[in-house]
């Protein structure tokens, strides 16, 4: 099964994309943990992003487009995948399309998780960081927020700058002018299913599971 998980910053599409992914036996592609993937083991790829990245500038997209092609024709994906934070444009959305049909991947199910702007804004707001052990966790599940109840830290736990509220509002603006108009290029295209995203976590999964298998 093959699978693109869409939505805005802080919809809950990695939390589904784990989750998925022990239930059907797929794993979650992550372009972000590829990207870093490919600069730590000194693929070819990832030597041309690392100059990129260490010059402070952004990966272009044939750059990533062509490591998410080497994840995709490796042996752990030959049972499907789960995509998540690609594509984020229309012209990534044209190129990752090309190279499906290349590697004949046909029946791509589009997962769209929605969720109001304010519970956005609400669950970012809340996410912390461990300097420790680098989990991201909610305060809203945490006991002590002094103590990390991952690793056992003490008073490592801090707000990331892309969590803060502003930055939040910026980047939910930069997803609806960018991001959100993939949306069209793909709903004639793939099989589109919306989820809403504002329920619990085991209803979200719920739901999903649901849509992917009816029967």
């Amino acid at each position: 099964m093959y699978i693109i998980l869409f939505g805005s910053p802080g919809v809950g599409k990695g939390t589904q994309a784990k989750i998925l992914s022990e239930k059907l036996g797929i794993p979650h592609i992550s372009t972000g943990d590829i990207l870093r993937d490919a600069i730590r083991n000194k693929t070819t790829l990832g030597l041309e992003a690392k100059k990129i990245v260490d010059s402070g500038q952004l990966v272009p997209d044939e750059i990533v487009v062509g490591i998410i092609r080497e994840v995709l024709k490796s042996e752990q994906t030959k049972n499907g995948f789960i995509l998540d934070g690609f594509p984020r444009t229309v012209q990534q959305a044209e190129s990752l399309e090309h190279l499906f049909n290349e590697l004949n991947i046909s029946e791509v199910f589009l997962i769209h998780i929605t969720a109001h702007t304010e519970e956005v804004i609400r669950r970012l707001s809340l996410r912390r960081s461990c300097k420790q052990c680098q989990a991201i966790l909610n305060l809203n599940e945490i006991e002590n927020p002094e103590v990390c109840p991952i690793c056992g830290a003490i008073n490592s736990l801090y707000q990331r700058h892309d969590d803060e509220e502003s930055v939040i509002k910026d980047r939910i603006n930069i997803y609806n002018i960018t991001t959100f108009p993939v949306l069209d290029f793909y709903k004639d295209r793939k099989k589109c299913l919306t989820i809403d995203g504002f329920q619990p976590i085991e209803a979200v999964n719920a739901q999903i599971m649901k849509e992917l298998k009816p029967d």
